[in-house]
């Protein structure tokens, strides 16, 4: 017996050992792969901050521009107003694509249900039933049982 408590005991040994193994090696993997996300997270920030920094160059060059021919407060507006519409223009191209319609109703009895999305997806959601869940009329049950019954 004492040869199988020591081949049990090697065996935990073993497993106590491959589990640190497998510990220190995902440990490593996802501390290289951070470090690669956090240089590319800050080259994105690094770029930012310089697409910052060239729109605020190119408002001014706009508004010196505009105000060889107009005064200083109206060159200033107009920059300003072209700034504003090329904001809006590029939210607007941010936002997804969907129907603005509000309080669109989700299925019309004894019509056809709604269209899916443009993706080929299916329905973004359940189809409605007839009757409240968990009444028992959408499967014929008696509802009241042979509890109630006279």
């Amino acid at each position: 017996m004492d040869r199988l408590d020591h081949l049990e005991h090697l065996d935990k040994h073993l497993v106590d050992e491959l589990a640190q193994v497998a510990r220190e090696t995902v440990r490593d993997e996802l501390r290289e792969q951070t470090r690669k996300q956090r240089r590319t997270a800050t080259l994105y920030a690094a770029s930012g901050a310089v697409a910052l920094y060239a729109g605020g160059a190119l408002a001014v060059a706009l508004g010196l521009a505009l105000a060889t021919g107009l005064p200083g407060w109206a060159a200033a507006l107009i920059a300003a107003v072209i700034l504003g519409v090329a904001a809006y223009a590029l939210r607007g191209a941010a936002r997804p694509k969907h129907n603005h319609h509000p309080a669109a109703p989700a299925h019309v009895v004894g019509g056809t249900p709604p269209a899916g999305p443009p993706g080929g997806l299916g329905t973004p959601y359940p189809p409605m039933p007839n009757t409240a869940p968990g009444t028992g009329a959408d499967l014929g049950e008696d509802l009241e049982g042979p509890h109630h019954r006279a």
